[in-house]
C-alpha cells in the first residue's frame, strides 16, 4: 500500500481538525438554541394558561363558553395546539383540537398554586414531534367553582427550525473542511518547496562532486539544522573517501613492490636452469618479500578490527616497569645491532589493554630503532599525571618537518622513504598505533626538533565505577 504524501497527510490533519472544532462548536450552538427554543415554548405555553384563568376570573364562565367559543380558538394561535376547559368529573365545556391531537392525561396544578416551567410535560409523538402540554385549575364564579385548564401544543415548526439549523451546521462544518483542505494542501506545498529544493540538491551530490556543500541561503530556520547535519555529514564522507583513495593508491603501490619482485626474480630463475645455490638464496628471497606481504596483510586486518565500533578491549592496571622490561628485552639484539642503547624510565602503572599497549609500544621502539642515529640513546619513559600516564619513546635521528609530522600517523605514510630501513616498512605502524589509541579514549602526538625526535601516548586513568 502506496503511503500518504506528507503534504496529504498533512492536509488531512488540518482538516479533521477544523471538521472537529466546527462540529464541536456547531454541537454547542445546536443545543443552546434547542434549549432557549424549549424555554420560549414552554413559556409562551405557561402565559396562554394564566392568560386563560384571568379571563375566567372576570366573566361568567357559561356565558363566556357559549356565546365566544371561538375567543378560545383564536387564543391558540395554530392548528397544532389544543385547548380543553373541563368541570371536573364532567364531559368537556369546550374542546379545541383543530390537529386532532392525543388529550394528554397529566396532573393539573392546583388554582392558588403558581405556574413554572417545571409544570409544562415533554412528550415524543408516534412521527417523533415533540408534544408539550399543561393543565392547571382556575377559579370561576359559579359552583362546583373550579375549572380544568388543559392545554399542549406540536412543535413542528420547532422541529423544523431545528432540522434547518443542524443541516446548515453540516453544511458550513463540511464546507468549511473541504476548503481547509484545499488550502493546507496548497499553503502546506508552497512551506514544504525549501525540503523539495533540499532532496533535489542532495541527489545532484555524486563522488564527483563531494567537494559541493548545500547552501544555507533563504532555507527556514526549521532546516538549518538538518542541512548543518547534511554538510557535517559530506565533510566526513569526503574526508573518508579521500583518506580511502588514498590508502587504496598507497596499499595498490607498497603491494606491486613486493609481487613485482616476486615476479621478476621467479621469471628470471624460470627461464635458464640454475643451480641449487642459486634457487636457494631465490627461496631466501621470496620468504622476505612473503613475510612482508603477510605482516602488511595482518596490519590491515587488525586496523580495520580496531576501527570496528564494537571492538571491545580489556584494559586492566598494568606495572609500567614489568611492560618496559618486556619490550627491553625484546628490542635488546636489534638495538645492540646498531649500537643504540635502550634506557627505561618507569614510574607507577597504567590503565591499558596489554596486548595493545604492547604492540603499540613495540611499533614506535621498531620505528625508533629502525631511524635512529647508531651509537645513540632510546629513551622509554612513563609520567603519571592526574588524569592518567604519559608514555613516551624518544630517539636522536634526523628532524622530521613540521608538515610531515602531521601526516606520520596516516596509514602508508612515511616521512622519508630514503632513511634506513624505509623499505622493509609497511607505512602501517603508526596508524596502528593511533587506532590503539582510540580504542583507549587517548591521546598520541609526535614532536621533532633538534635531532631528536619524540612520540608521545597518553592513556586515561580509571574512572571511579567504571568497568
Amino acid at each position: 500500500m502506496k503511503s500518504l504524501s506528507l503534504t496529504s497527510r498533512l492536509s488531512l490533519i488540518l482538516a479533521a481538525l477544523v471538521m472537529l472544532v466546527m462540529a464541536t462548536v456547531g454541537y454547542a450552538l445546536y443545543r443552546t438554541l434547542e434549549e432557549q427554543l424549549i424555554i420560549r415554548d414552554d413559556g409562551a405555553l405557561i402565559t396562554r394558561v394564566e392568560q386563560i384563568r384571568t379571563l375566567l376570573l372576570n366573566e361568567d364562565v357559561m356565558t363566556l363558553i357559549r356565546e365566544k367559543p371561538g375567543l378560545f380558538a383564536n387564543m391558540l394561535g395554530n392548528t397544532e395546539s389544543l385547548l380543553v376547559l373541563r368541570i371536573p368529573g364532567r364531559a368537556p365545556l369546550i374542546e379545541v383540537n383543530p390537529g386532532h391531537s392525543p388529550i394528554p392525561q397529566i396532573n393539573a396544578v392546583a388554582a392558588d398554586a403558581p405556574l413554572s416551567l417545571a409544570s409544562v410535560h415533554h412528550a415524543i409523538t408516534a412521527g417523533g414531534i415533540p408534544f408539550i402540554s399543561a393543565s392547571a385549575l382556575a377559579t370561576i364564579s359559579v359552583a362546583p367553582y373550579e375549572v380544568t385548564i388543559t392545554t399542549g401544543r406540536l412543535m413542528t415548526e420547532r422541529t423544523r427550525t431545528l432540522a434547518m439549523y443542524r443541516h446548515q451546521i453540516i453544511l458550513v462544518a463540511s464546507g468549511a473542511t473541504v476548503l481547509t483542505a484545499l488550502l493546507a494542501w496548497f499553503f502546506t506545498r508552497r512551506g514544504l518547496k525549501p525540503l523539495r529544493r533540499l532532496a533535489d540538491e542532495t541527489a545532484s551530490i555524486d563522488i564527483r562532486l563531494l567537494s559541493r556543500r548545500i547552501g544555507l541561503k533563504r532555507a527556514p530556520p526549521e532546516l538549518r539544522q538538518l542541512i548543518d547535519a547534511f554538510n557535517t555529514m559530506l565533510d566526513r564522507l569526503e574526508t573518508s573517501f579521500r583518506q580511502l583513495s588514498q590508502v587504496s593508491a598507497d596499499m595498490a603501490h607498497d603491494l606491486r613492490t613486493p609481487i613485482g619482485i616476486l615476479l621478476g626474480q621467479t621469471e628470471v630463475a624460470m627461464r635458464h636452469k640454475r643451480g641449487n645455490d642459486y634457487y636457494e638464496n631465490l627461496l631466501g628471497s621470496n620468504f622476505e618479500e612473503l613475510l612482508r606481504l603477510s605482516k602488511m596483510i595482518d596490519n590491515m586486518l587488525f586496523l580495520a578490527r580496531a576501527e570496528d565500533a564494537g571492538h571491545a578491549i580489556q584494559r586492566a592496571q598494568l606495572s609500567v616497569a614489568v611492560e618496559f622490561q618486556r619490550l627491553a628485552d625484546y628490542f635488546e639484539g636489534p638495538a645492540e645491532e646498531r649500537g643504540l642503547t635502550l634506557v627505561c624510565d618507569h614510574d607507577g602503572g597504567v590503565w591499558a589493554d596489554a596486548e595493545l599497549l604492547r604492540r603499540a609500544l613495540a611499533n614506535l621502539l621498531a620505528n625508533a630503532v629502525r631511524y635512529a642515529d647508531p651509537g645513540t640513546t632510546i629513551v622509554l619513559q612513563a609520567e603519571q599525571q592526574p588524569e592518567g600516564t604519559l608514555i613516551g619513546v624518544e630517539n636522536s635521528g634526523p628532524t622530521i618537518a613540521p608538515e610531515q609530522l602531521e601526516r606520520v600517523f596516516d596509514r602508508f605514510y612515511r616521512a622519508d622513504a630514503s632513511r634506513i630501513g624505509a623499505s622493509n616498512a609497511t607505512g602501517l605502524g603508526l596508524s596502528i598505533v593511533r587506532s590503539i589509541m582510540v580504542l583507549h579514549q587517548g591521546r598520541w602526538d609526535a614532536t621533532s626538533g633538534n635531532h631528536r625526535t619524540r612520540f608521545s601516548l597518553f592513556f586515561p586513568a580509571k574512572r571511579p565505577g567504571g568497568p
